[in-house]
């Protein structure tokens, strides 16, 4: 993203707070990023405050022009990749949707060849307003994308939909904008994903579960949804947020797992195992909580059903990926589940260490495939281990299989 330049545009309203917080966001992404202010935008936040936070000289004023080889509005218009106006209020959408260029923003975007996303704020009668809804109707014929408002409490009091998304969402939305349109092969594209760890219930107030936080598999989902993938997440008792674009299910113990990915399974492109599935199950849990004993207690236990190997058997086109976390012998174990349960790839990880695996932000993946060949990947984030995985399952098909 180092290459991508962001021109940030922002409209008067309480949720400029939030500009700022976005704008240091997409420079530590690695944007270059420039903005320009309102003068309703500069009631709330002064113009430093953003120069300091972009490193660049924010534009507020059309006839301030310091270099006279240029005209500053055409040139940030043409400088720029992605243009987003946020907070966009109902008064620069209804200039935008009728012509209006009147001050340094609106003359830019006049001006602005390149796409424009767009995320509104306001009171949540402004927002419902038919001109409101009539100028973004507008803008949506000219090209223009907006990023919903969240529903919630806003500052004139109110509680409903016209709050600002918040910086990460949008800066996801950013990001998500330049993946897709480098990864067009994904587009359309059906995607399952399975995360995180299932419960096995004991009683009602105990289960067995295991160290799984699911941000491998979220990860995943997150990537492949920026990549125009149609993504379902099923995913095991977790505390991560929903990944941007994806469609989540949620599920606890390894039964209901089974159910969700087996009966989703045939229209799938592409199916990436990533949840740790318990192996077992209780036999029989109790109604009511088991009491401490002075002696040790057995708990009788049974196999659950393997959704992977399930899977393999059943596939039809689809391309199948797995995960294996192994303590010893992580070659060996991981081409025999490759070989076992029909997999086109399997990405093995030892989780003997502190460093990746379960619960970190990092990763060291070996992945191996149907057709005998192996790659490395280093220790990386999560996210860059998404992408990895991602491009060497796209690797494996050659469009949708038939259903």
């Amino acid at each position: 993203m180092s290459t991508k330049n962001i021109l940030l545009a922002v409209s008067g309203g309480i949720a400029v707070f939030k500009a700022a917080a976005l704008t240091s966001k997409m420079v530590q992404a690695g944007f270059s990023v420039k903005v320009m202010m309102t003068g309703g935008a500069q009631e709330f936040v002064t113009p430093r405050t953003f120069q300091a936070l972009s490193r660049e000289h924010v534009y507020t004023d059309t006839f301030d022009e310091p270099d006279p080889h240029g005209i500053a509005h055409i040139d940030i218009a043409d400088w720029a990749d992605v243009v987003l106006i946020a907070p966009a209020t109902a008064d620069v959408i209804g200039k935008l949707a009728n012509g209006i260029a009147d001050d340094m923003v609106t003359t830019t975007l006049l001006a602005a060849t390149c796409p424009v996303l767009a995320a509104p704020a306001m009171n949540v009668h402004m927002y419902s307003h038919p001109a409101v809804q009539r100028n973004m109707k507008q803008l949506t014929e000219d090209g223009y994308q907006f990023i919903e408002p969240d529903e919630g409490y806003l500052a004139c009091g109110y509680t409903g939909k016209g709050r600002m998304a918040e910086p990460e969402d949008l800066l996801a939305m950013v990001q998500h904008h330049f993946i897709y349109r480098s990864h067009p092969a994904w587009h359309g594209k059906k995607v399952l994903v399975t995360a995180g760890p299932t419960q096995e219930e004991i009683d009602p107030v105990r289960f067995l579960s295991n160290r799984s936080s699911g941000k491998m598999g979220f990860a995943l989902a997150e990537e492949a949804a920026a990549r125009g993938a149609d993504v379902t997440l099923v995913s095991g008792p977790s505390s991560l947020p929903d990944p941007h674009g994806v469609r989540r299910v949620n599920v606890e113990s390894a039964a209901d797992m089974y159910d969700a990915v087996t009966s989703r399974f045939d229209e799938q492109d592409l199916v990436i195992k990533a949840a740790a599935v318990s192996d077992y199950t209780p036999t029989t849990p109790t109604k009511q909580k088991e009491k401490k004993q002075d002696e040790g207690t057995t708990i009788n236990m049974k196999r659950t059903k393997d959704i992977l190997l399930e899977l393999g058997n059943r596939k039809k086109g689809q391309v199948l990926v797995g995960f294996a976390a192994e303590t010893e012998d992580l070659e060996e174990y991981a081409k025999a589940k490759l070989e076992k349960k029909n997999l086109d790839l399997i990405c093995a990880n030892d989780v003997s260490g502190r460093s990746s695996g379960f619960q970190s932000d990092n990763n060291t993946l070996s992945l191996f495939f149907k057709d005998g060949s192996s790659q490395e990947l280093e220790l990386m984030s999560k996210k860059e281990a998404a992408a990895a995985v991602l491009d060497a399952a796209g690797r494996k098909w050659s469009g949708p299989h038939d259903r």
